[in-house]
């Protein structure tokens, strides 16, 4: 199958490029409808029918009205002179909102993007008046728009709104403050506006330089990063189409982790082509460019065929996970990494056939054998110092893993930025009334013995309520239009995000709601804290079946591709080491320097499954290329110290292109835990376990490490190099 899509590729490589150019123009136009129409922000609808703040959702959604796809901004106002607010004042309030409610805000148009392809959010918001400060020092007003608040439109029509807002009320004498999710995702948007774009043009400037230093040549520099866009594009909008064939809903930051995980891989995959295409023009100057590229294409089309589909069962495990979140982002991660693997078997090789020799002009690399680099000196040394770098490896994985000790997970919006407007609004907020008044914690009853519930049979339940220590505040008890469900929003003292908030909400606010619920009612508690709780209660429940589901079918696969019981147990023990290194790494550095909380609550299983599923390409990559030389005549030591020689460029080009691509995530508000972990967990895996650890074991165990199927002598059946590589201490050497 393999063979048979290269060779068609290679054949009719043109073809085959235009068919591909056509999908990625075509998709890439249609992704942002798609996705916009399949994306949900709402955490709390991840989240499992049996958890009580899902079940609280559901009765807000049918009985209240709630819209799920509402976001809502708390906006407050206070007079420019800073005196308290007369009647008059408040009037005036009211009346500027009124108008503000009446006036539909309209997205604006974004640059370089035609219309027609941009969902259109324009619409006129839903405001109502929250709360008044004792001292009559502001009044908070609630204001709704409908949408995903990490959807650029949303975002667009909230500064429209929001600019508008402050200069009605400027005119009437008044200053305002935004605070919220809403709030706060725009205004750490717009302070990290330039660190994204800088961030972006570093990464592609990264790839191009370092492309441009290992083959002198500007196509082959720049051939990667179009490949990589043009499948990038089908990838996108296979992914959207698949979610809304099927009905799953995608979290908000998917795609932008789908675009890094596939312009990390992608350029992988073309620069273990281009290297091992160079080298068999070198080693065969006289075989024709697509002949090349075919036998190319085959060989190491079969190890990134295996590294894609150790990558595509790895997330296939989140389907186990009963947090949605994880559920959507597995079946997403595999589709493009299918479509990825697809246009690593079709386009790239299309690519090698068309472009042949000219792939590497104007560089004359190609008519001569390259000297004994860093790489060939790095092969020599694990050959004759295996013992040595293997335990310098363990002990500084291990010097990392020990970050582990006390390891907190932190179920907050993360990030360690400066304060925003909105969290400058929401403190100004706190000094007056309970931290929870913009996002508080609803308790919802429901009558299940038929009758009818009052303000006056729930008085006992929200007295109860009002005495937990930690509500600041609880608000009077709102019933729906037949009188079967009631609210009663609690306003605690701890910040909404908080690790405070959370146990106020699982423990004795729900405590007290089951203890004082009137008799022939439930109750169940809903509100961020709760769904926080939850959440955390599903993903410890997740973590401990998805690692060893994952770890066992990527030690199947393994056991396919390379036919070896040693060789999979070295692979799977040398990347669980890495991730453990990765994780106590990101422990010490945010928990324990920074003093963050503690570590984000996906990090650990978005990290098993990255560094482990693309931490063992690099390791497939250099264990096919020591099996593959351990077949040809000599000691297991020269065999190893070639394939490190050959297969060292490779890897830690495309191990600084992958890293350089997850830390451009840092850029992304609350994504610096998962950027530096990602970038550290690839180098490491790519210059460390690959490179180091999993060669030094292979001349430690010799042929042994592929048993029961030892690869023999088969000198014929590669083509040879026009000059050896230096075989270390052929006298010490073994041929176990």
């Amino acid at each position: 199958m393999i063979r048979a899509l290269t060779g068609c590729s290679t054949r009719h490589p043109w073809k085959v490029i235009a068919l591909w150019v056509l999908l990625g123009i075509a998709l890439a136009a249609l992704t942002p409808m798609l996705t916009a129409r399949v994306t949900q922000h709402q955490t709390g609808d991840f989240l499992p029918r049996g958890y009580d703040s899902a079940a609280a959702l559901r009765i807000a959604e049918e009985e209240f009205g709630a819209d799920p796809d509402a976001t809502t901004a708390t906006l407050l106002v206070a007079r420019s002179d800073g005196k308290a607010l007369s009647d008059a004042d408040r009037q005036r309030i009211a009346a500027e909102a009124a108008k503000l409610a009446q006036r539909r805000v309209v997205m604006p148009e974004e640059e370089d993007v035609p219309a027609f392809l941009v969902p259109d959010r324009s619409q006129t918001p839903r405001i109502s008046p929250a709360m008044t400060a004792p001292d009559r020092s502001f009044e908070l007003l609630s204001v709704q728009l409908a949408g995903n608040p990490a959807d650029k439109g949303v975002q667009g029509v909230y500064r429209t709104f929001r600019d508008a807002a402050r200069a009605q009320f400027s005119e009437a004498g008044m200053r305002t403050g935004f605070t919220g999710g809403l709030a706060d995702s725009v205004d750490t948007a717009d302070a990290h506006e330039t660190a994204t774009k800088v961030g972006g043009a570093l990464v592609t400037v990264l790839i191009v330089l370092l492309n441009v230093l290992v083959f002198r040549s500007l196509l082959a520099a720049l051939l990667p990063l179009l490949a990589v866009a043009v499948i990038g594009g089908v990838a996108g909008g296979a992914v959207a189409g698949a979610a809304l064939l099927t009905g799953r809903k995608l979290d908000a930051g998917t795609p932008g982790l789908i675009n890094v995980v596939l312009l990390g891989i992608g350029i992988d995959y073309l620069l273990f082509l281009l290297f091992r295409f160079r080298e068999q023009l070198r080693a065969r100057p006289e075989q024709p460019a697509r002949e090349a590229a075919l036998q190319v294409s085959g060989r190491v089309g079969a190890a990134i065929t295996s590294a894609a589909l150790t990558i595509v069962a790895a997330f296939a495990t989140l389907g186990l996970a009963t947090f949605g979140q994880f559920r959507s982002l597995g079946p997403a991660i595999a589709v493009a990494v299918l479509v990825m693997l697809l246009g690593s078997l079709t386009l790239m090789p299309a690519l090698l056939a068309a472009a042949g020799r000219k792939m590497f002009w104007p560089s004359r690399a190609l008519r001569r054998e390259p000297k004994e680099g860093l790489a060939a000196r790095l092969g020599t040394l694990v050959a004759r110092r295996p013992l040595a770098l293997l335990a310098a490896s363990v002990a500084l994985l291990a010097v990392l893993a020990s970050g582990l000790t006390g390891m907190r997970m932190d179920y907050g919006r993360g990030g360690t930025g400066d304060p925003t407007p909105a969290a400058a609004t929401a403190a100004e907020i706190a000094r007056t009334l309970p931290a929870g008044v913009s996002d508080p914690t609803s308790v919802f009853v429901t009558a299940t013995d038929g009758g009818a519930l009052t303000t006056a049979r729930l008085d006992g339940l929200s007295g109860a309520l009002s005495r937990v220590d930690g509500v600041g505040q609880v608000a009077g008890t709102v019933l729906n239009e037949d009188h079967r469900a009631a609210r009663i929003d609690l306003y605690p003292t701890a910040d909404p995000q908080s690790r405070e908030a959370r146990d106020l909400a699982s423990g004795p606010i729900r405590a007290v709601a089951a203890q004082h619920a009137p008799a022939g009612t439930t109750a169940h508690v809903g509100g961020t804290p709760a769904i926080l709780a939850d959440v955390e209660t599903a993903v410890d429940h997740d973590l401990r079946i998805v690692f060893p589901v994952a770890a066992a079918l990527i030690a199947l696969i393994l056991l396919l591709l390379l036919r070896s019981v040693a060789a999979p147990v070295v692979l799977l023990l040398s990347v669980g080491l890495g991730f453990a290194a990765t994780l106590g790494a990101a422990t010490l550095l945010f928990q324990h320097v920074l003093g963050e909380p503690g570590v984000n609550f996906t990090l650990p299983l978005v990290l098993f499954l990255f560094v482990v599923a693309l931490g063992t390409d690099y390791n497939i990559l250099i264990a096919d290329r020591i099996r593959e030389e351990m077949r040809r005549p000599g000691p297991a030591r020269a065999a190893v110290a070639r394939a490190v020689r050959h297969t060292a460029p490779a890897i830690a080009t495309a191990g600084l292109v992958l890293a350089g691509s997850f830390a451009t995530l840092a850029t992304t508000p609350g994504s610096e835990q998962v950027a530096f972990a990602m970038a550290l967990g690839i180098m490491l895996s790519a210059l460390v376990l690959s490179l180091v650890l999993v060669p030094a074991l292979a001349v430690i165990l010799g042929r042994a490490m592929w048993w029961p199927v030892r690869p023999g002598p088969t000198p014929t059946e590669y083509p040879p190099h026009r000059t050896p590589a230096p075989s270390p201490e052929p006298a010490r050497a073994t041929a176990h």
